[in-house]
């Protein structure tokens, strides 16, 4: 039996078996998540047309009982239910992607109510991707450096020491 080095604990097997059971499940959910999402493509894609040809109960009575399909289908797959003993992460609203999208959008109204040209439009939502990675550099920072310090560290313990 291989046994730990030297100030290092082999984490129970109770543990090791719990860690490799959740990467099993996230990747089997990660796959059910993604056919999910390529079949979602066109059957979204086809209740549009059809909402858009004949007119139903309200507009886009078909592609609102797929997003609903679709929010219920994500709940069922779950595929990050191995996180939820752990404490939650916030999520600034403004970096989500609704949350991006309506800044963004809020960018083209209000120069098109101006009446902007094509050009000042472009020139305004190009203001506003830069503020965007201007207020969200440190964290892009933060990410970047702790992906290279984990990437470093991984590579010194399969790299062999350089022979001097």
């Amino acid at each position: 039996m291989m046994q730990a080095p030297p100030g290092r604990s082999s984490p129970p097997p109770s543990n090791r078996w719990e860690f490799l059971r959740d990467v099993a499940v996230f990747q089997l959910k990660l796959v059910i998540d993604n056919v999910r999402d390529l079949a979602l493509l066109p059957v979204s894609l086809g209740a549009a047309l059809v909402d858009l040809v004949f007119k139903g109960e309200r507009e886009g009575v078909l592609v609102y009982k797929v997003l609903q399909w679709g929010a219920h289908s994500e709940k069922m797959i779950d595929v990050y239910s191995a996180i939820e003993e752990h404490p939650d992460t916030l999520v600034n609203p403004n970096y989500t992607v609704d949350g991006v999208i309506a800044r963004l959008e809020r960018v083209v109204v209000r120069e098109c109510e101006k009446g902007g040209t094509a050009a000042t439009v472009k020139a305004a939502m190009d203001r506003a991707i830069d503020q965007l990675h201007a207020e969200t550099r440190p964290a892009r920072e933060t990410a970047t450096g702790l992906v290279t310090r984990a990437t470093e560290k991984i590579r010194s313990k399969f790299d062999p020491p350089a022979a001097e």
